[in-house]
């Protein structure tokens, strides 16, 4: 049977009319977008297999249009609302992608990036390396297209419209440019690639960047090219793009092709073992462990706002002698050069309070998904890891040694449960999906290098790699601090810190003051010496100032963007976090039809229909409510909460570009106001005007 597949940005339009329903046992759905009966026909089976208390009725119209009816099974089997992943089913395409859903912090970031108004530079990092001899272009691609091939996750896009999840396409290209040295100038070309960020919403988000530069010195030394490889935090962190990378190497070297098939276990294998977690233990040790509501996560004292904006970087290093110092140190106390690091934070947090007496501080520490028991979990790409807040007490008259310890214990008790995410923690601890458990976090990385084998056969065909480093980066808290040990043993501290909450000046004194903390651990070699007397090492130097993070606000209301013509329908445009930006713009642009149009912003379902609306519907004309992504859902739950004499009918798509969103709105509304006057009930339905009718059971029926 021959598969196919969506035309590329094609976004399904669904049409709902709550009123036409049939019998009171059924809701109709009129599907608009769909280039093929096939597809329909797939998606209608996805539906049955997803949700085995429906059967499915599908009817082709011709043109991309179809019209589905389902049937809940069972004895409550009325017209009530349909689960948020039934809906959003009915949204996605490729109509037969496997879906995978979003667990721990990955969920987070997707929320955040798509919520970001526009900025698509979230959750984008950026990594870079030079290469030094002949780099035949064809035979990169080709070395990367098969690594994609092996990868599941390189052919994942994300879908949001109820919550975060991956959509595993069959195919997907990679995406490489290559620019000549005259080109534009490296730093310009850093900038232009993390503006472009990613549309999460297609196959593909990691893309590399080949730059020819200045040819390298010395003989035999050959041409330089400067590669950048940019990837979206939500699905990569940077152990998984060094798995990546040696499957790169591996296909290079090898002329292109990569051998074997799909690599197992992935990120299906990942949701379905997580799905099988007992979190009864997670959930009392977490109860327990989270930080306590007055616990202090900030990096400085409170400080005016900044006058600043936008991420930032800054690096400081710890040299090799001081770095076998510090790790002597840690050892001695049993304990890494990592828990000595957290000592120093935590210290850092303390000092910030002003206070004398015992204080409890939080941060976040990385925790790497992979160290779980999944055979096989450790070399899979697609399952990073995220921050869990780390409690510890920090009293300046105890001995520094035994914190050090303590640190290290609450360390290794978080890294039982490495899925857990900080949305879990709100949820069981009773807090709000706005409360903060952190400000900073802190990532020690451990990367594997690169093996001398392949090293040894790159040098035989005439090339040298260097070591990829980070050259931009985003974070979603006041500061991220990521470490790494150098090539030469040393110790590298990279900042990436919100200017909106740290001045740059603040931020370079809480990093100096790191590192000088860090190098002076070792000359407390007294069993006895006291954490004051740690913080000692800092007297005379700055207390760095931090503004309050800007509360997260939404303006809730409804506004009117065309006024329309009297008596004509009312399109409601229904915003909120997720809806694709600028897609309503586009609608509204491009729509010059009579119908006054509004737009309703809010978060969840109103529990009655907004007096702002019900203003606007005085007229007589019908209420039309459109909604893209999430909007959607809020849409179709908001026509399920209205009186009958509302009659409304919901227009909803999936998340797509903004102006694939808008065309598919458009293709939706055509629908509706192609039929004038009132609304009728049954109008759209099964049976009428059909081409062929398919019928779709469940495996399993109600009772």
């Amino acid at each position: 049977m021959n598969t196919h597949h969506a035309v590329p940005g094609t976004v399904v339009c669904v049409v709902h009319e709550p009123g036409g329903s049939a019998a009171g046992r059924s809701q109709v759905f009129g599907l608009h977008g769909l280039p093929a009966r096939g597809q329909a026909e797939r998606l209608a089976a996805r539906i049955v297999e997803r949700h085995g208390t429906f059967s499915v009725m599908l009817d082709n119209h011709g043109s991309g249009r179809h019209t589905l009816t389902l049937v809940r099974h069972g004895p409550d089997g009325g017209t009530g609302r349909l689960p948020p992943e039934l809906l959003a089913d009915l949204m996605v395409l490729p109509a037969d992608a496997e879906t995978v859903p979003l667990g721990g912090a990955q969920r987070g970031l997707v929320r955040e990036a798509v919520q970001s108004d526009g900025d698509r530079s979230r959750h984008v990092e950026q990594l870079t390396w030079r290469w030094t001899g002949p780099l035949d272009t064809a035979r990169f691609v080709a070395a990367w297209q098969s690594v994609v091939e092996r990868e599941s996750v390189l052919r994942a896009s994300v879908d949001w419209v109820a919550a975060p999840r991956l959509v595993l396409h069959e195919r997907a290209a990679v995406d490489v440019v290559r620019h000549s040295r005259t080109a534009l100038p490296w730093r310009d070309l850093l900038a232009r690639d993390r503006s472009q960020g990613f549309e999460l919403h297609r196959a593909g988000l990691l893309r590399l960047t080949l730059l020819d530069d200045t040819p390298a010195v010395g003989a035999g030394a050959g041409p330089s090219t400067r590669v950048l490889l940019t990837y979206h935090r939500a699905l990569f962190d940077e152990r998984a793009v060094s798995v990546l990378l040696r499957e790169f190497y591996r296909a290079y070297l090898a002329g292109g092709p990569l051998p074997g098939g799909e690599r197992r276990p992935d990120v299906r294998d990942h949701a379905r073992w997580l799905a099988g977690q007992n979190t009864d233990a997670a959930r009392a040790f977490w109860t327990r462990a989270a930080p306590p509501r007055d616990a202090a996560l900030s990096p400085g004292r409170p400080g005016a706002p900044t006058g600043q904006s936008g991420p930032a970087q800054l690096r400081r290093r710890l040299g090799p002698a001081r770095t076998r110092r510090l790790r002597e140190w840690a050892a001695g106390w049993g304990a890494g050069e990592s828990s000595a690091l957290h000592l120093v934070w935590a210290l850092l947090l303390y000092r910030a309070t002003g206070a004398r007496q015992p204080v409890r501080v939080a941060f976040g520490v990385y925790l790497s998904a992979r160290d779980i028991a999944l055979p096989g979990a450790a070399h899979a790409p697609g399952l990073p890891g995220g921050s869990l807040p780390l409690t510890v007490t920090v009293d300046p008259a105890a001995p520094v040694g035994p914190l050090v310890r303590r640190v290290r214990d609450a360390v290794l008790d978080m890294s039982a449960y490495p899925w857990v995410s900080d949305e879990l923690i709100r949820e069981w601890t009773g807090r709000g999906e706005d409360a903060d458990t952190m400000h900073t976090t802190l990532f020690f990385d451990s990367l594997p290098h690169l093996s001398p084998a392949v090293r040894g056969e790159l040098a035989a065909q005439g090339i040298r790699v260097g070591v990829p480093h980070l050259v931009g980066g985003d974070t979603s808290l006041a500061v991220t601090l990521v470490a790494r040990r150098d090539p030469d043993g040393g110790l590298c501290l990279t900042a990436l810190y919100d200017r909106q909450v740290l001045r740059d000046t603040d931020a370079a004194q809480t990093l100096a003051q790191c590192v000088r903390l860090l190098g002076a651990l070792a000359e407390f070699t007294d069993p006895h010496a006291t954490v004051g007397q740690v913080l000692g090492a800092l007297d005379g130097t700055h207390v760095p100032r931090a503004a309050p993070r800007p509360p997260r606000t939404g303006v809730t209301g409804v506004t009117v963007l065309r006024r329309g013509e009297p008596g004509a329908d009312v399109i409601c445009l229904v915003a909120g976090a997720g809806v694709v930006p600028g897609a309503y713009d586009r609608f509204v642009r491009r729509h010059d039809g009579p119908e006054r149009i509004v737009q309703l912003r809010c978060r969840g379902v109103p529990p009655v229909l907004p007096a702002a609306l019900a203003d606007a519907l005085t007229g007589g004309g019908r209420l039309l409510l459109c909604g893209c992504g999430p909007g959607a859902l809020t849409a179709y739950g908001l026509a399920h909460t209205l009186p009958a004499v509302v009659d409304p009918v919901v227009v909803m798509t999936g998340v797509g570009g903004a102006e694939e969103s808008a065309q598919a709105l458009s293709a939706g509304l055509r629908s509706v106001t192609a039929r004038p006057g009132t609304t009728r009930a049954g109008t759209g339905r099964a049976g009428t005007g059909k081409a062929g009718t398919t019928r779709t059971e469940p495996t399993k029926t109600g009772p």
